[in-house]
């Protein structure tokens, strides 16, 4: 199999030893004669391995003993109305940030369920930036934020202290630094970015906080029916969930969330180095709030995208074109992207700029 140089925003790129390994589990789990999806989830050789995988959230994130650690299903997009069902009262009010496509979604499904005041927006230039310059009000129920923006490129650096619970949508950073998890109520992340395959989100949530709305919930999306039956109140997701459980623990064997961090740092800052340097490329993002991440960036003459395209393409370098909504190309660095595939993309930008600076 050629080697593909996979910078995709999501579904994303994946360590091949963790691919291995589930490639194996399917064929056979555990010494049981049966595949890993054929089994029931109720067996002990799965529960063993959810609690693991639990157990391995906890020691990577340093997640306090009072949050339970929970793998459910529906992606990120179902947290958009999980949080404000479990967590804004019937006559309160929700505060958000507004940075990008996923922070507006988040914000028209909370607006089902009451009054949502928007504290800060970056919408004014396309989301190219983190608006800093607000106040969490003390009397509303929740703050919430989205820590990455993928479409965007745009990162919060550093997050506020909340005098009310803090929820953040970290689908496309979570694992790629250290947080400190004790400042967050609620944190989510749909798995296809660092984590794993589409088709399990992981949530840490404050015990505290279950039954906070008063509100009648329905069971599938009441966080503390999951947590009382260990994320398998129904049938989970047990191949995504193994998947990711086999993610982290390659994450584990490469110095863990501290030691990804520095990785990912320099992986960005090269070619951030480039896009700045390059007379051919200009970068999207405000250069205190560009993500490590998600790198966005335009050609300064677009009728020259086509052609960039080609040359990337003939590098076997897959999925960089921009989103739509800022044009352009977009290099995805997450965790499991080898530096020397930054380093292919980055010579294709010089001999690109050879040929027509």
């Amino acid at each position: 199999m050629k080697e593909v140089h996979n910078f995709s925003a999501g579904p994303a790129i994946l360590p091949q030893q963790a691919i291995d390994a589930s490639i194996e589990a399917l064929r056979e789990f555990k010494n049981m004669g049966l595949s890993l999806v054929e089994i029931s989830h109720r067996s002990a050789q799965w529960e063993e391995t959810m609690q693991a995988a639990v157990n391995l959230v906890r020691e990577l994130l340093k997640v306090p003993d009072d949050y339970s650690i929970l793998f459910l299903q529906g992606g990120a997009s179902t947290q958009f109305c999980m949080v404000p069902y479990n967590l804004l009262s019937e006559n309160g009010t929700a505060a958000y940030v507004k940075t990008g496509t996923w922070a507006k979604k988040a914000i028209k499904e909370a607006q089902l369920f009451g009054n949502v005041q928007v504290l800060g927006s970056s919408e004014d230039k396309n989301f190219s930036y983190i608006p800093k310059d607000f106040s969490i009000p003390g009397d509303a129920d929740y703050f919430h934020c989205t820590s990455n923006n993928t479409i965007f490129g745009t990162q919060m650096k550093e997050f506020p202290d909340s005098p009310i619970p803090m929820v953040c949508d970290m689908s496309s950073d979570i694992f790629s630094r250290p947080v400190d998890v004790s400042k967050f109520g609620i944190i989510y992340a749909g798995a296809q970015k660092n984590m794993g395959p589409a088709g399990t989100t992981l949530v840490i949530i404050k015990n505290e906080l279950f039954g906070k709305s008063g509100r009648k919930i329905p069971s599938m999306l009441d966080y503390k029916i999951h947590a009382e039956n260990d994320s398998m109140f129904n049938t989970c997701p047990v191949f995504p969930i193994y998947l990711s459980f086999e993610t982290l623990k390659w994450l584990k064997g490469e110095g863990g969330v501290e030691g990804i961090a520095e990785r990912n740092k320099r992986k960005a800052e090269k070619l951030y180095k480039e896009i700045d340097d390059n007379p051919m490329f200009v970068g999207t993002a405000a250069k205190e709030d560009r993500s490590y991440m998600n790198i966005c960036f335009l050609l300064k003459d677009d009728s020259l995208n086509n052609e960039f395209m080609k040359a990337a393409k003939e590098a076997n370098i897959s999925g960089i074109k921009g989103h739509r909504s800022v044009g352009g190309f977009r290099a995805s660095t997450y965790n499991a992207l080898p530096e020397k595939s930054v380093d292919v993309l980055i010579g294709i930008m010089k001999e690109f700029a050879n040929k027509h600076a």
